[in-house]
């Protein structure tokens, strides 16, 4: 950001060395804009510093929500179990929780073909069609 006030005081060295002074419209004129152009060499330099504050704020916040996260799915996927089902409609093989297996009450969709599975009706007396358990009946 050094360039823009180097800039603006060539500009100010400029009309100082063209003798230009706020005694007439013109100078006064050309005076006020070096001043109002160091104005904003100043304002951008405080906007340039805080957002590298934020960046570096953002950054933190990243890697602290990194760790969080690989703390978070790392504990789901050791506490969760799937059970591989094949939907007796379009017969993909998807992966549902165990828990879901076993809740009469939770409505499954196929992934694939958007159809509702019941899982009752793909079982019988020797076990679950579709994923060989034998104790959801």
């Amino acid at each position: 950001m050094s360039y823009l006030y180097e800039k603006v005081a060539y500009l100010r060295g400029l009309a100082e060395g063209m003798e230009i002074s706020e005694e007439s419209k013109e100078g006064k004129l050309l005076l006020n804009i070096v001043d109002v152009l160091e104005d904003f060499a100043d304002s951008i330099e405080e906007l340039h510093e805080e957002v590298e504050d934020l960046d570096e704020y953002v950054e933190s916040i990243d890697e602290d929500l990194a760790v969080v996260e690989d703390e978070m799915f790392e504990e789901d996927e050791e506490d969760m179990d799937f059970v591989e089902v094949e939907c007796p409609n379009c017969h993909e093989v998807i992966y549902l929780e165990d828990e879901l297996i076993d809740d009469e009450d939770a409505e499954l969709v196929c992934p694939s073909c958007h159809e509702k599975i019941y899982i009752d009706e793909c079982c019988d007396e020797d076990g679950c069609c579709c994923c060989g358990d034998h104790d959801h009946e």
